[in-house]
């Protein structure tokens, strides 16, 4: 076992990274990009652990070092994940004072950056001066799914590292070899996943994330009518909603009960003076949070719903590709045989519209209402 073991498919990005862990001077800035689901923030932690790694040959995947950064634990290994939709200039300066301090070790210390494309103008400006000048035992590991979602600034003083959709094939391999999951249930919820490994992971250990995706490719067939439509879009919404409520309901309580507490609330639950202003804070990022979660879990449903009309699509113009719902086949085919391309390519458009329209702050049921009286008509 090693660090690599996690890389689905970037044979590679695996004999790059292993070669620049093992050299005496690893640049001081990188950029791992690539697809969601391929694997870019496993590859800079694996990539984090090789450089801390005191074996030979770097990565073992078996020391105390190792072991440290996989499990998020290595006091030299700082990981940012934000939790908001953006992360702020405040944020950046805190993180240009953590990067600036000497590893307590003999190695590296290392930032490792999940999702930088979230960094508002002002944080990336405040971050561009560390990365472009860190101090010489000072590593940057930044993710993102394109290399311009970051300033051409940063980006130009980073060495890409470049992350491939891995093949479906190869992920239910990893799943049964790794996981242990069934070959017939690795192999539907790889072609599921569309490539998005942890995605495949996630639906092949929850039964009821497999029965929410059922319910999603489900909904073309309930489109039946105008009132129909709508109910099916009240479906989808609230399905995310019940999943953004499940992931951060007991985290909010729990951050909320630990700041009273360390605020120095009384038994009765009085707060001190002074201390609105924090908890209010708090509030915020929770909300901030939940708000990223439930767009999350609506992209992915308008994923799932666009991969039945890929399907017919897929069909209808005789592709020759695999089906991603294949176990959906012949239903694909009465939809493909009674319709036309041109129908399911707006069909296509209307999906992604609705994502667009996401992104812009639109009220998700009434996107989400628009949309499925779209996906009706065609």
């Amino acid at each position: 076992m090693s660090v690599w073991d996690d890389l689905v498919g970037q044979e590679p990005v695996i004999a790059q990274l292993s070669s620049a862990a093992g050299g005496t001077g690893p640049a001081h800035a990188w950029l791992f990009t690539g697809p969601p689901g391929s694997g870019r923030v496993a590859a800079a932690r694996a990539f984090a652990a090789a450089l801390q790694c005191t074996e030979t040959p770097r990565g073992c995947g078996h020391c105390a070092s190792c072991h440290q950064v996989l499990q998020g634990t290595h006091a030299d290994v700082e990981v940012v994940r934000p939790q908001g939709l953006s992360f702020g200039i405040k944020d950046a300066r805190a993180l240009v004072l953590r990067a600036s301090s000497s590893p307590s070790g003999h190695g590296w210390q290392i930032v490792l950056f999940e999702d930088a494309d979230r960094a508002t103008e002002g944080a990336a400006n405040a971050l561009l001066k560390s990365i472009e000048e860190p101090p010489a035992r000072t590593i940057w590991l930044l993710c993102t799914p394109s290399p311009e979602d970051l300033l051409v600034t940063i980006r130009s003083r980073c060495r890409l590292v470049t992350l491939q959709t891995p093949p479906i094939g190869a992920i239910a391999d990893f799943l049964v070899q790794r996981d242990g999951v069934e070959r017939e249930t690795a192999e539907v919820v790889a072609r599921a996943a569309q490539g998005h490994i942890s995605r495949a992971r996630r639906l092949a250990s929850d039964p009821r994330m497999r029965r929410v995706r059922d319910d999603v490719v489900a909904i073309p067939r309930r489109l039946t009518g105008v009132s129909p439509a709508v109910a099916a879009a009240e479906i989808l919404v609230k399905a995310a909603e019940a999943e953004r409520d499940s992931q951060t309901g007991e985290l909010n309580e729990t951050e909320t009960s630990a700041l009273r507490k360390a605020l120095g609330e009384s038994e009765k639950g009085r707060m001190p003076r002074g201390t609105a202003g924090a908890l209010k804070e708090l509030e915020g990022r929770q909300k901030s949070r939940a708000t990223r979660v439930l767009r999350d879990a609506l992209d992915r449903t308008l994923l799932d719903l666009a991969s039945y009309y890929r399907d017919v699509l897929t069909l209808q113009l005789g592709a020759g590709s695999e089906l991603v719902n294949i176990e959906l086949g012949p239903e694909l085919r009465t939809a493909a045989g009674t319709g036309r391309p041109e129908d399911t390519l707006r069909r296509l458009d209307a999906i992604m519209d609705c994502r667009e329209r996401l992104a812009a702050n639109v009220n998700p049921q009434l996107a989400f209402e628009a949309l499925a009286l779209a996906l009706r008509t065609g």
